[in-house]
């Protein structure tokens, strides 16, 4: 799987409830490997949260990026959140 096909995948924790997209990788630059994915939780159109998950916390990748971990909703609340700025157009 190609980075390009990774980043926008569906996250699913062990339970098979939807966690969130992938939104960004961050890779150790010496190894090459990756560290921790970053993970977009839609709140609504105006706000998401970004949540952090280390590789290791990654059972499979293949049509769905499955954790091998619980989320709980405690962890999805904690999230950090990220607040999305709109540009009009002048």
């Amino acid at each position: 799987m190609k980075i390009k096909e990774f980043i926008g995948s569906t996250v699913l924790d062990k339970n098979a409830n939807v966690v969130g997209k992938v939104d960004n990788v961050d890779f150790n630059t010496e190894t090459g490997k990756i560290e921790t994915i970053s993970l977009t939780l839609q709140k609504n159109i105006f706000s998401r949260d970004e949540l952090e998950i280390d590789f290791e916390d990654i059972a499979t990748i293949g049509a769905y990026i499955i954790l091998n971990k619980e989320i709980t909703h405690d962890e999805a609340a904690e999230a950090e959140a990220v607040e999305i700025e709109i540009e009009k157009e002048e």
